[in-house]
């Protein structure tokens, strides 16, 4: 076991055959300390080093980003224990320990934050580590790939700016990969990369060692909180509070000639999930030239490099000894950790070390696949499999793809690194990618090779395209991450970012140009191709039929056309729990009515108007009731002002008068008269049917009409739930559940049939939450809207929000944009009270949720633990809130013992 090294305080040592922590520490040491630590003790060769804590981070923003007293001891004492085990010393001319400065946070971010590799190095010890090597050419390759990583990471300075000059010295040779510059080439390269730090700075390059050490250790921290650390973090639902570790670990070289490589494996593939061994590896290199795409990497195995069509040989045929060793520690870990596993290695001179496992990311398909697949080896259980899959990426499986018999015009291929389809316009930078998406535009984002910087673009993208990288580019993983369709590798593309075009195959495109791409095959085609609906596979419904198994809630789905229903039915929604009849009402074949309704003088006016819809609104509900059978289907009576039926300018009205034959005049005082100042809160919702209660009644009317219709015609007997919107006080509801009996027995006394059906509420205020027992006096449900709950409880207008909202999400005033993710500490509260004194007055009361939350699953989360009844989502989400509520469940199930 490893000598103790600060397991009380900020630093956890791991190497030498044991370590201090183990990976259930991921909360302290971050997701690769804590692995390191679990390698290091199951005895695999992982190179020594140590940990500092995210305790360590958290002090450090607390503090005015000033470190510990007593962290400078305790990574003395961490540092002297890597030097014994290494028999090396730190800052030693003759024999110098280098090392590498990493982050690690508990959840995975891949570039997401800040690397230094080869510190220690300056112009005494780089003689040492040649010295050392016997390879003057190797000891100069890493000073300069060390003063390029440190000077942009710490000084701050622009990683172009080298790339310019090693692009220079490779020019002047007549040379074109790195690999051919010699000693002295690189002697040159460093010595002008140190005149370019002094004239940009006007001081020389660090030469101090430890100086070097805690400036890397800041600058890791500090990365925690850097733009696309921040932004990686709202999309992936990360805390800011987390902090990152920092791990310290001695340095092994894979660019100590052709004997020594570099690589990335996962366990299973990626993409697909199919249990074979993949991944890629360079010769000679370290290891951001394989994530980096910086070198088109070679495949592991012979087989990828056979499917793939690559002439380079394999790991598996260069290096065959070290290749039987990795392919027996990758398969120990993914026993050992029940998981696919993503690892990065090195090979020193023919010697294996490990770097770093951790959970794989993988797409959605492949993340059903292991999951199914390790169920059924008995690695893991059926409610592990469930809770293993991230219910918000079935959505990439939930969407079209390229129909299989439309033609394709290729103009381009490459590596198929992240599968799925997507047509878009050409861009050449990210920030043109946010705002053609911005402005509505779908975008395909063309890089020769991307970088951290460019995560807001990726996320902005339908799809991306690079020339240059493997399928373990940070193109490829982050894609894969986002469920973005990726091809990586695509030589073939001539790519002039700044002129704004590319030339592929002969042809040129410029920005603007559409294209479609398919990550699954890696190919790049002119134009938009044909798409198809997407077929799911065995793997997706084994894995919902265990996620039904294990659920308390119900999942239904927001729908108001026969489509929505049938699409909701056949991603297994068990009812409507949202029909919007406003949307009814903007029917070309019926607006003209709702108008000549709206301009009615009078009740019976109004009436005779309404009578023009009756059937209309009657024949959607037959349609609904008819594809939903005996599922219960929750329609909301008319909730929008009348106004928003009206044409607004004059040109809108006349053309409108002109039409329909209504008057011009009339129409366009009456839209003055029924403006509001804040429609939001104004005549809208339930108070339209106080007002005018003809309109609720030709609702109700149309709606048991229609159920009777169904029942009579020997169909299941539907179950409807009409809704009354914006109810506030006991007394509407009063009013409006006598409205809604009155007129259901009428109907049913005329068509001589019974219908069973519900009157409730949707809880939209607060005063609507606070006084829930005097609506349950009169409602059977509670519908949850918390679209409008969140805007009354914040006094935020959503259709405004997005003026400030990235304001209080950058400066943490917000956690989660409470429009996406429900406010549990101040909407939730309000669902919570209403809950518990609505069911109080009326035991059996039946509760759902029917915003947009309800198909996020921590909102969904928040739904089982305060024990609503279902929620209800849009068609495509289903699956998602399917699975979201199963791991609710799950999460609070006793342990088995």
């Amino acid at each position: 076991m490893a000598e103790t090294v600060g397991k009380t305080g900020y630093v956890y040592a791991f190497g030498g055959g044991g370590a201090d922590g183990d990976a259930s520490m991921k909360d302290l040491l971050g997701g690769k300390g804590a692995n390191l630590a679990e390698m290091s003790a199951l005895g695999l060769p992982v190179p020594p080093g140590f940990t500092i804590t995210t305790e360590a981070c958290t002090y450090f923003y607390a503090n005015g980003r000033r470190h510990p007293e007593n962290l400078a001891a305790e990574v003395g004492q961490a540092l002297a224990r890597v030097e014994g085990l290494t028999d090396k010393k730190f800052g030693d001319a003759e024999s110098p320990l280098l090392v590498s400065v990493r982050s690690g946070a508990r959840a995975s971010m891949p570039g997401m934050m800040d690397t230094v590799l080869n510190l220690g190095l300056n112009d005494a010890t780089v003689n040492g580590l040649a010295a050392l090597a016997g390879d003057r050419r190797f000891a100069f390759d890493s000073y300069r790939r060390f003063i390029q990583m440190y000077s942009n990471v710490v000084l701050g300075l622009d990683h172009n700016m080298f790339e310019e000059i090693l692009d220079d010295a490779k020019d002047a040779l007549g040379v074109s990969v790195d690999t051919e510059l010699a000693a002295e080439d690189w002697e040159k390269v460093v010595a002008d990369y140190k005149a370019a730090v002094q004239r940009e700075l006007g001081e020389p390059f660090p030469q101090d060692p430890k100086a070097q050490l805690w400036g890397a250790i800041g600058a890791v921290f500090a990365s925690w909180m850097n733009d696309r650390a921040k932004f990686y973090r709202r999309m992936h639902d990360i805390p800011e509070s987390w902090g990152t570790a920092v791990n310290v670990q001695s340095m092994v070289f894979g660019n100590m000639g052709d004997s020594s490589a570099t690589g990335v494996a996962f366990t299973r593939n990626p993409s697909t999930g199919e249990a074979k061994l993949y991944g890629e590896f360079l010769i000679n290199a370290q290891g951001e030239d394989v994530v980096a795409g910086i070198r088109t990497p070679q495949s592991i195995t012979k087989a990828g490099r056979e499917e793939m069509g690559d002439a380079a040989p394999s790991m598996e045929e260069a290096m065959p000894p070290v290749f039987g060793e990795l392919r027996e520690v990758v398969g120990r870990l993914e026993r050992h950790y029940r998981d696919m596993q993503d690892i990065e290695f090195t090979v020193e001179r023919g010697r294996l070390y490990m770097l770093q496992t951790r959970s794989g990311k993988r797409t959605a398909k492949a993340a059903l696949k292991i999951a199914v697949d390790l169920a059924g080896a008995g690695l893991i259980s059926r409610e592990e499999a469930v809770s293993r899959v991230d219910p918000a990426s079935l959505d990439q499986l939930l969407h079209p793809a390229i129909d299989p018999a439309a033609a394709r015009d290729v103009i381009a291929a490459g590596l198929p690194a992240s599968p799925g389809a997507a047509v878009g316009k050409i861009v050449f930078s990210a920030e043109e990618a946010v705002r053609l998406e911005a402005a509505g535009e779908a975008v395909i984002l063309v890089r020769e090779e991307t970088s951290p910087e460019d995560i807001r673009g990726m996320d902005a993208a339908r799809g991306i395209v690079t020339a240059r990288g493997g399928m373990t580019s940070h193109a490829a993983v982050v894609a894969r991450g986002m469920g973005r369709p990726c091809v990586c590798g695509a030589a073939e593309l001539h790519i002039d970012a700044k002129g704004g075009k590319l030339r592929a195959r002969g042809r040129a495109f410029r920005a603007g140009d559409v294209i479609t791409i398919d990550g699954g095959k890696g190919e790049i085609m002119a134009g938009a191709v044909a798409m198809v609906e997407p077929e799911l596979s065995g793997d997706f419904a084994a894995l919902m039929a265990w996620a039904d198994a294990a659920r308390r809630l119900k999942v239904r789905a927001n729908a108001e056309t026969a489509q929505d229903a049938r699409t909701a039915r056949g991603f297994g929604a068990e009812g409507v729990g949202l029909c919007r009849t406003e949307h009814m009402f903007f029917e070309e074949d019926r607006i003209a009515a709702v108008r000549e309704m709206i301009l009615a003088d009078d009740e019976p006016g109004r009436r005779a108007a309404l009578a023009k819809i009756l059937p209309m609104q009657r024949g959607d509900f037959v349609q609904l009731f008819t594809i939903m059978a005996d599922l219960p289907v929750t329609i909301r009576l008319l909730d929008p002002p009348l106004h928003e039926f009206l044409p607004h300018s004059e040109a809108d009205l006349a053309a409108v008068a002109e039409a329909t034959g209504l008057d011009a005049a009339k129409l366009m005082r009456r839209a003055r008269e029924l403006a509001e100042t804040n429609p939001m809160l104004g005549h809208r919702g339930c108070r339209l049917g106080v007002s005018h209660p003809e309109i609720y009644e030709m609702q109700v009317r149309a709606i048991i009409e229609a159920a009777c219709e169904v029942a009579a015609g020997g169909a299941n007997a539907p179950c409807p739930e009409i809704m009354h919107p914006l109810v506030a006080k006991g007394e509407e509801m009063a009013f409006l559940r006598e409205l809604t009996d009155r007129t259901a027995k009428a109907v049913m006394a005329e068509r001589g049939q019974t219908i069973d059906y519900r009157v409730g509420t949707m809880i939209e205020l607060p005063r609507a939450a606070i006084r829930a027992a005097d609506l349950a006096a009169a409602a059977e449900f509670f519908s949850f809207g918390t679209n409008d709950l969140t805007q009354t409880t914040f006094g935020i207008s959503r259709d405004d929000a997005g003026k400030f909202l990235a304001d209080y999400l950058d400066k943490g005033i917000f956690e989660k944009d409470p429009f996406v993710s429900l406010d549990r500490d101040g909407v939730g509260d309000l669902v919570r009270l209403a809950a518990e004194r609505g069911r109080t007055a009326r035991p059996g009361l039946k509760l759902g949720i029917c915003g947009e939350h309800g198909g996020d699953p921590a909102s969904i989360d928040f739904c089982e633990e305060v024990g609503l009844d279902y929620v209800s989502c849009s068609p495509y989400r289903v699956p998602i809130a399917r699975l979201a509520a199963a791991q609710a469940a799950l999460k609070r199930q006793p342990p088995r013992r």
